[in-house]
C-alpha cells in the first residue's frame, strides 16, 4: 500500500480500509471532496494533500472517517463484507484446483530461502560488489514483505479471524 494510504489507515481506519478494497474509488472521491473541496480531484492530488497534511488537516481526516462510516451505513454498505466478497474469487479457484496455489507458494518460498541462503553464504563476495549486494537485499526485502500474504492465504487473514471470534 502507498505511504499516503498508510497515513489514512492510521488516522482514519474506515477510510483506510476502504482505500484498500472495492470502495477505493468512493473513498478517494470522499477524501477529495471533504479535504480538498474538489470531488473530481485525481488520486495524485489526494496523495499530495495527505502527504503534506498539517496536524489540523489530519484531525479533519479523522472526523471525515466517522462521516464516511455513517454514509456507508445509510447506504447499507458493509465495507468488510465487500472486502471479503472481493477475495471470494480466489477462494473459489482454490476449491476447483489447489495445484496453482501450491506451486506458486512453493516456488516463492523456495526462492525466498535461496536468496536468503545466498546472502548468508556469500557476504564477502557480495560486499565487494555493492551493486549486486543492493539488488539481493532489495529482492530479499520484497520477498520478505510478501510472505505474510502467502501465510494469510493459507491460514486466513487476522481480520477474518477477528470477525469470526465476535
Amino acid at each position: 500500500m502507498d505511504t499516503w494510504k498508510n497515513i489514512v489507515q492510521s488516522v482514519a481506519p474506515v477510510l483506510g480500509t476502504a482505500l484498500g478494497g472495492p470502495l477505493a474509488g468512493a473513498a478517494t472521491k470522499f477524501i477529495a471532496d471533504k479535504l480538498l473541496g474538489n470531488p473530481d480531484a485525481d488520486e495524485s492530488e489526494v496523495q499530495q494533500a495527505i502527504e503534506k497534511a498539517s496536524p489540523e488537516q489530519l484531525a479533519k481526516l479523522k472526523e471525515m472517517d466517522e462521516q464516511f462510516k455513517l454514509a456507508m451505513q445509510k447506504l447499507n454498505i458493509d465495507e468488510s463484507k465487500l472486502s471479503n466478497q472481493d477475495r471470494a474469487g480466489a477462494r473459489q479457484l482454490y476449491k476447483i484446483s489447489t495445484w496453482p496455489q501450491i506451486s506458486l507458494s512453493a516456488v516463492f518460498v523456495i526462492g525466498y530461502f535461496l536468496v536468503l541462503f545466498f546472502l548468508i553464504e556469500n557476504p564477502d563476495t557480495l560486499s565487494k560488489e555493492r551493486g549486486i549486494m543492493g539488488v539481493f537485499t532489495t529482492v530479499l526485502g520484497v520477498l520478505t514483505a510478501a510472505i505474510p500474504q502467502i501465510l494469510s492465504f493459507w491460514f486466513g487473514s487476522s481480520n477474518h479471524n477477528k470477525q469470526d471470534s465476535k
